[in-house]
């Protein structure tokens, strides 16, 4: 499609975060590609620059995607070869506590726990309280907008996700202190090290004079390359066996109460249907 709009977006890898991409955009109405890309959850870092970082490593495939949105749209999109390095690579997570998911299935997984991640950040979940269960964090929140749910949340960065919803925050919180009254604790869980490494990508970052592309190194936070899916002989794991920065320890979601690793599966999104299900206050 030829350009139609006087914009040109530049995508290129983070000078900081090994995983997180960059946007650098130019022309007169430079302004309707940073529109467009600020709803796709970029984050303006400085003047016409903006930073897509996630908490589940997958910024070179969103921006591959966003690059096809943007061309559609009439806007001429770059993609340095480094990026482009980055988007044709296969890699894996090690130790994956999901293993019989397709590698689509474990991408959607992960971007339904950037969208919590996105809405505890942007105001729109309210957490109440979290804990600890002796695997992974626990959390129980209400979303704000009108007849938002109350949810109960398992899990911490790429596996953090929604296990049960309820009727009011009173009916949640009493069921959360019943089953985790010892580690309890109001408000929202810490950051882990990688939402603080993806808030710090977020940060603004003066941007100097263009220089030329070094030789891309491989990322020591990324496992060696395999292929999808990964042998369902693999076990969860509290901490993942690579170096990639700020792993989740989370494992797959279970019900509200300590859960046994071995049956703690948290199906994908073709085996929705086996949801786990919170204990809930015994009615009155």
């Amino acid at each position: 499609m030829t350009a139609s709009i006087d914009a040109h977006v530049r995508l290129d890898t983070h000078p900081t975060h090994p995983s997180a991409v960059q946007a650098h955009l130019t022309g007169t109405q430079a302004h309707v590609a940073s529109t467009a890309l600020e709803a796709a959850g970029w984050s303006a870092a400085a003047t016409n620059v903006l930073v897509l970082a996630r908490i589940d490593h997958e910024e070179p495939y969103w921006a591959a995607d966003a690059a096809q949105h943007l061309t559609a749209e009439g806007i001429t999109v770059e993609i340095t070869p480094r990026l482009q390095e980055a988007i044709d690579e296969e890699w894996t997570w090690p130790n994956y506590p999901m293993p019989w998911c397709t590698r689509s299935e474990i991408r959607e997984v992960s971007n339904q726990a950037q969208k919590i991640h996105d809405d505890i950040r942007n105001g729109h979940l309210l957490i109440h309280a979290h804990a600890h269960d002796g695997h992974t964090t626990v959390a129980v929140g209400t979303y704000l907008h009108q007849g938002g749910k109350t949810v109960y949340l398992h899990g911490e960065d790429h596996l953090r996700q929604i296990a049960d919803t309820f009727d009011s925050p009173a009916e949640a919180l009493v069921a959360f202190e019943n089953a985790h009254a010892a580690e309890m604790r109001p408000g929202p869980a810490p950051l882990t090290d990688t939402e603080r490494a993806a808030t710090a990508a977020r940060s603004v970052f003066d941007i100097t004079t263009a220089k030329p592309e070094p030789p891309r190194p491989a990322p020591s936070w990324r496992p060696s390359p395999s292929t999808w899916p990964m042998p369902t002989t693999t076990t969860p794991s509290s901490t993942p066996s690579s170096t990639r920065t700020a792993s989740s320890k989370s494992g797959a979601p279970g019900p509200m109460k300590r859960p046994t690793p071995s049956t703690n599966r948290r199906p994908c999104a073709s085996n929705a249907s086996a949801k786990p299900r919170p204990a809930r206050p015994p009615g009155p």
